[in-house]
């Protein structure tokens, strides 16, 4: 395997990657849950702020078209086209052939998009959140909502002993991700990584700054009081669902598929996590992201999750799948070499569980490549 440690204890690494290798070692092993979560922010109509489309209005679509993409493949009829891309081609190709090829069957769950799937899935949502820059996104009741209904789901999971792998959709969400790390006292600035080939540091601090600005928080404010103010519905879920499952009586990994926003999430989770379950909760939890977005030269993935480990005082574990696609031929695919894209809807965890299964990065870059020329087709 190719796989990277990107931070963490290596014994603890180890421990965690085994018990995702079981499924593919072990009779009778459930097999990981997949949990896409589509959520929007009104950041995402911010001019520059996204190449999740290349327009804010294109934007609006983003998850519908991702989720179709996800679960129906290349070839079938999508409701929803994909919106255009300055470059490259949507991760949820990526996504969608790894959970194909591994018989994986993944759950959608709408938190109120601006144009929703038209696919079965679980909807709960009341629309995007307000932008960040006015530093009062979410009503706090809706943050305590989702916060408690990803608390029981994650206790109901840990309690049938299944694996889990969430991912996201979520048009400007490293901006929430930044504005919410910075709110709990992380300093994340020019370390955020996004879908642009050259991250819009410069607005994400100025949105940033406005909305901390205005939501006047005050020293050391409470986790739900950041959410609130500049944070976005994908963040309350999960990081619920990460708090019901640690509390569980028999531990199971979490893997965290995606980049900055995930390392939002698991933050957010510490802050509001007890001191004494944080250790469990950052012995089940790990990120796993692509190595576009790992070796970012414009961001930095590493020194982020070393800030988030020294809040909380120890460092969570993250790792890059080995997935390249150098030696493919497809434009749609080299333009993630080139920098486009980088990471979305799961693809860099689930290129992970692919390694984890006892496949190669080398195979699954040619399933893509040949995924991508049915999309064209």
């Amino acid at each position: 395997m190719s796989l990277v440690r990107l931070s963490g204890d290596p014994a603890l690494a180890e421990r965690w990657c085994a018990g995702l290798r079981r499924p593919w070692l072990e009779a009778n092993q459930p097999l990981p849950q997949v949990v896409l979560v589509l959520a929007g922010t009104d950041t995402a109509a911010v001019p520059g702020i996204s190449a999740a489309g290349a327009t804010p209005t294109a934007r609006q679509r983003t998850a519908a078209a991702d989720a179709e993409l996800l679960l129906l493949g290349p070839d079938q009829r999508r409701p929803h086209a994909l919106p255009p891309l300055p470059a490259g081609v949507s991760p949820a190709l990526i996504a969608h052939v790894v959970v194909r090829e591994l018989g994986l069957d993944p759950l959608v769950v709408d938190l109120g998009v601006p144009v929703a799937p038209a696919l079965p899935h679980l909807r709960f949502g009341q629309g995007p959140a307000r932008c960040l820059s006015g530093g009062a996104a979410m009503d706090p009741q809706r943050v305590a909502q989702l916060l408690a209904r990803g608390r029981r789901w994650g206790e109901r999971l840990a309690a049938a002993g299944v694996p889990l792998l969430l991912a996201e959709c979520v048009p400007g969400g490293t901006t929430t991700a930044q504005a919410v790390l910075q709110g709990l006292g992380v300093e994340a600035a020019g370390l955020v990584s996004g879908s642009l080939k050259e991250p819009a540091h410069g607005l994400k601090a100025e949105l940033v700054a406005r909305g901390l600005a205005a939501a006047q928080l005050g020293p050391d404010p409470a986790p739900e009081a950041v959410l609130a103010a500049v944070g976005d519905p994908m963040q309350a879920l999960v990081a619920g669902v990460l708090l019901g499952a640690a509390a569980a009586a028999a531990p199971l990994p979490l893997l965290l598929a995606g980049g900055s926003q995930m390392a939002a999430v698991l933050a957010l989770a510490l802050a509001l996590a007890p001191a004494q379950q944080r250790p469990a909760l950052l012995a089940q939890a790990a990120l796993g992201t692509t190595a576009w977005v790992a070796g970012e030269a414009s961001s930095d993935l590493g020194l982020l999750l070393e800030r988030i480990a020294g809040r909380w005082g120890q460092a969570p574990l993250a790792f890059a799948c080995g997935l390249r696609f150098s030696a493919c031929t497809t434009p749609e695919l080299l333009a993630y070499e080139r920098g486009y894209v980088k990471e979305g809807v799961g693809a860099g965890g689930l290129a992970l569980l692919w390694e984890l299964s006892g496949r190669s990065p080398q195979r699954l870059a040619e399933a893509c490549e040949r995924a991508c020329a049915g999309l064209r087709s």
